[in-house]
């Protein structure tokens, strides 16, 4: 027991003192490392994580990060193929492809930083010069709005100016620019986007207006779609009234034949059972819809209306 305590401190001071003089050294999963001799690469480079060792005084661990890494740029200020000045600010990730190469040429971080200015900003530059102002503003024909009454989204295709490149296209073409350009200093860019876009005073207006006009638009497109709307409305209830106004006439004068039909039968039912009382009432109705207060009639004694008045029984 005693000697295998004494072992593992042995062993603790070994690394140590390994440590100390420079001897041995610790790679890390996210790292990876170049030796230096004098200032000078020396050996392959080491990305497997683990204890490693080197000569010590002479020699040099010289880490370098695996992981991807972020780089911000500085908005600048370019012009765009219809001369509309904007403000750019890109954000790039990337990370150290050849530890090596990236030694040799930046050293560092902050040198991989500066290249990355020069090769990003001037990858932007050249592409937003020979694009419009409204590519680099919009990715697609669509004008995206938001309902009143609810939170979903309209997307219609009523844009003002139609584009064939956008946003999206141009930043694919700065990051395939930028990556034709990193490789000779180790690095890899991995992807660009354009951050924020911001517009001087004048261009500001243009904008605006644009984006006036664009809703303008969208709301006469909404407008005539909605007149257009109505007048079917309009006509498929035109149409509904007339089919149901017709559909009760029909009805209706189905019902009133019937009616008359029917009345007919019982006037002449009522006549074939007794027709002398028959044409009696008959002309009892007659004298109470002709005759009044008011009325004067001249009959002769023997006019056929005034046979019932002479008496019953009397012909």
């Amino acid at each position: 027991m005693k000697i295998a305590v004494g072992l593992i401190v042995g062993v603790i001071v070994l690394v140590f003192i390994l440590f100390m003089v420079g001897w041995a050294y610790v790679v890390p999963e996210t790292h990876q490392v170049v030796i230096t001799q004098f200032g000078k690469p020396v050996g392959n480079i080491i990305t497997k994580a683990g204890l490693h060792f080197k000569k010590p005084f002479i020699q040099k661990a010289q880490y370098f990060e695996k992981r991807l890494l972020g780089w911000d740029g500085d908005p600048n200020q370019v012009p765009t193929k219809d001369k509309k000045f904007i403000w750019v600010d890109t954000t790039a990730r990337w990370k150290i492809a050849d530890a090596l190469t990236f030694l040799q040429t930046v050293g560092n971080e902050t040198g991989a930083h500066s290249k990355l200015d020069d090769i990003i900003n001037s990858a932007t530059r050249d592409t937003i010069t020979s694009h419009l102002l409204v590519e680099v503003v919009r990715d697609s024909n669509r004008i995206i709005e938001i309902g009143e009454e609810s939170e979903e989204m309209i997307v219609t295709d009523e844009a003002l100016e139609s584009i064939e490149t956008g946003r999206k296209q141009l930043e694919a073409k700065i990051l395939k620019t930028a990556q034709k350009l990193a490789p000779q200093y180790g690095i890899e860019v991995v992807d660009v986007r354009i951050k924020r876009l911001n517009y001087v005073e004048e261009v500001r207006n243009d904008v605006y207006n644009r984006m006036i006009a664009e809703r303008k638009q969208a709301a006469a497109s909404y407008r005539s779609e909605g007149q257009g709307k109505r007048a079917e409305i309009d006509g498929q209830r035109g149409k509904e009234l007339k089919r149901i106004t017709s559909e009760a006439y029909r009805t209706a004068q189905g019902l009133k034949g019937t009616a008359d039909a029917e009345v007919t039968k019982i006037y002449a039912d009522a006549y074939n059972q007794d027709p002398e009382f028959y044409s009696f009432l008959k002309t009892l109705d007659t004298y109470q819809k002709t005759i009044d207060s008011d009325t004067t009639l001249i009959l002769t004694t023997e006019d056929e209306y005034y046979r019932h008045l002479k008496g019953p029984g009397t012909k």
